[in-house]
Parts: C-alpha cells; sequence; structure tokens
C-alpha cells in the first residue's frame, strides 16, 4: 500500500464514549499494510511500536516487559494497571478485540504472532486501514494499542505462543467488544500469503 489509502465507506457506528465513535468499515480482502519497521509511515494512527531485547543465557532468556513511568506505556497509572499473559495453541487466532476506554501494551514473549490492527475510530485519519505485524523471537517488538483500534492475532509455526501484555485499566468487560475474526467488512485474509 502507498501512501495513505482512501477513506473507506462505513455502516452506522456500533459503539461510542465520549467522542470516540467507532464502526466497521467496508475493506477490499487482503492484509493491509504489511508493517516492517518501527517507523513505518502506513502505521495506524496513535499505534505505538518499541524494540525490546532479549537476554539469552544456558538457562533461558531474560526479557523486560516494562518499567512503569518510562517508555511509551509511561502514563499507565500504576492503581489500575493490569498484567496478563495469554498462552496460545499454534493456528490459534483471537480476533477482533477492541476497547472504548483501554490502553493495550503487548509484548510477544515467545512463539510468532501474526498481528493485525484495524482501526475502527471514526473521524481518524487512518480509519478503516489494517496493519500487519510479524512479531516474535526474529522480530522482538512491543505494540501500544489504543482505545477503538481493534486487534487480534494468529498464532504462526509450530510451537505454542506466549503474549504479556498491559493494560492501563483493570479488566472491564463492559469495556471490550468484539468482531468476528472473519467479518466480511473487516474481510481480513489469515490465508498463508504464499508470496
Amino acid at each position: 500500500m502507498a501512501g495513505r489509502a482512501a477513506v473507506p465507506a462505513a455502516a452506522e457506528p456500533f459503539a461510542t464514549h465520549g467522542d470516540l465513535a467507532l464502526a466497521l468499515p467496508v475493506c477490499e480482502k487482503g492484509i493491509g499494510a504489511l508493517i516492517g519497521s518501527l517507523e513505518s509511515p502506513h502505521l495506524i494512527e496513535g499505534v505505538k511500536l518499541a524494540p525490546f531485547s532479549v537476554y539469552p543465557d544456558d538457562r533461558g532468556y531474560f526479557l523486560e516487559v516494562q518499567r512503569m513511568g518510562r517508555g511509551p506505556a509511561a502514563h499507565f497509572p500504576p492503581e489500575t494497571t493490569q498484567v496478563s499473559a495469554a498462552l496460545n495453541y499454534p493456528g490459534s487466532i483471537k480476533a477482533f478485540h477492541f476497547h472504548l476506554k483501554q490502553t493495550d501494551w503487548w509484548t510477544p514473549a515467545k512463539g510468532l504472532f501474526q498481528v493485525v490492527l484495524v482501526d475502527f475510530r471514526l473521524g481518524s485519519e487512518t480509519f478503516g486501514q489494517r496493519n500487519t505485524l510479524y512479531l516474535g523471537p526474529l522480530r522482538p517488538w512491543q505494540v501500544l494499542i489504543p482505545p477503538g483500534v481493534g486487534h487480534g492475532y494468529k498464532i504462526i509455526g509450530e510451537e505454542a505462543a506466549m503474549l504479556v501484555y498491559m493494560t492501563d485499566r483493570f479488566y472491564d468487560p463492559k469495556d471490550e467488544g468484539r468482531i468476528p475474526y472473519n467479518d466480511p467488512s473487516v474481510n481480513y485474509d489469515w490465508e498463508t500469503q504464499r508470496k
């Protein structure tokens, strides 16, 4: 995808919170912009990427997820920040989630993830755009996902994968929404691309 795409059509808003209105875009089938650099011009508005270091030795490895008050998640309030982990089996797809208030900070700690982001925010400069990122041991990046950006992933390869994630709010089921992974409006192509 070269440059910013035209703003896609959208249905009526399906969720709102204050000035934030979310709607399903009407996307062509595909994977959107493949994000291969931390400073990609195709990154969805408000999404931030940061590398993390992995320190291997003869016992295994160590990685640091976050230092409170520093980096892209520096604004996460200590009194409501939650840290969780999800173990995922090969081939699993978990998509799409969105939040009206919550910001996520993802760290793919083990395995290879095909991370998918979709901008559901009406009025955003990147409304309807999709990003695909392949993250894990060969690309150890963390992802900050703002409210209104749909997110999900597929586990690639033959080993289980572990996602460690921080949220700036405690889990609240009223703040979390879901769109099916195969929603025809999002039209994301989960098949291996075989390029």
